[in-house]
């Protein structure tokens, strides 16, 4: 680990010892600010983002769309993949909105980015209207949604017929293990199945806890 890392690492502790997580999953303000600037430097974040898009395979002219995009880490690494489609970043913070902007200004400039400022219950109501996706990617959010089930069936209807989804997990609670990845990942697989996702796999990066990404694709019927 550099010495950047180590000193981030001694920070987040001390940030999260006084509250500081709270930002993480509502950032608002000068301290989502800050919540922000870690997710879009800490590298185990950074790492566990473009593997996850790496998994997706995402293909030149592809359209994506990110369900919780904070400062746009993985929209910029899916914006290098789409270069002939688009990305559509999606997050209930405008924090995040504004430093997702600013990450992939030039894409955004370029119309290849789209970042769009609304809770993840809005999908159904008009406000993603670029579609249908080809994929779709949601990173350590699904846990926070209300009723996930039936927002990933909205996201289904997203999605082209076998239309691919990534799940993304790493359990960051008190003393997790292998075994708590393990279970996060059973638990995003039934919510998949539930929303009539098939073909599904989970692939695991050896972090500590380990990342779990449960994959899948709409059905191919319309």
């Amino acid at each position: 680990m550099g010495i950047e890392q180590g000193m981030l690492g001694r920070f987040l502790r001390w940030w999260a010892a006084h509250g500081g997580l709270a930002q993480f999953h509502h950032p608002t303000g000068a301290g989502g600010h800050v919540a922000g600037w870690i997710m879009g430097r800490r590298s185990s974040n950074v790492a566990r983002n473009r593997w996850a898009v790496r998994l997706l395979d995402v293909q030149p002219a592809d359209r994506v769309i990110e369900l919780g995009c904070g400062p746009g880490v993985a929209v910029a690494a899916l914006a290098t993949r789409a270069t002939r489609g688009s990305v559509v970043g999606v997050d209930h913070s405008q924090v995040m909105i504004r430093q997702a902007r600013h990450r992939n200004r030039a894409a955004v400039r370029a119309g290849r980015v789209r970042l769009i400022h609304t809770p993840v219950e809005s999908l159904s109501s008009g406000f993603v209207s670029d579609g249908p996706f080809d994929a779709a990617l949601a990173v350590n959010t699904v846990g926070m949604w209300p009723d996930p089930a039936a927002r990933l069936r909205e996201l289904a209807r997203l999605l082209r017929p076998g239309g691919r989804i990534a799940l993304v997990s790493q359990p960051r609670c008190p003393g997790a293990t292998a075994a708590t990845s393990s279970a996060a990942a059973g638990e995003l697989a039934g919510l998949l199945i539930e929303a009539g996702f098939e073909h599904l796999r989970t692939e695991m990066l050896e972090l500590d806890p380990p990342v779990a990404c449960v994959l899948g694709q709409r059905s191919g019927t319309s």
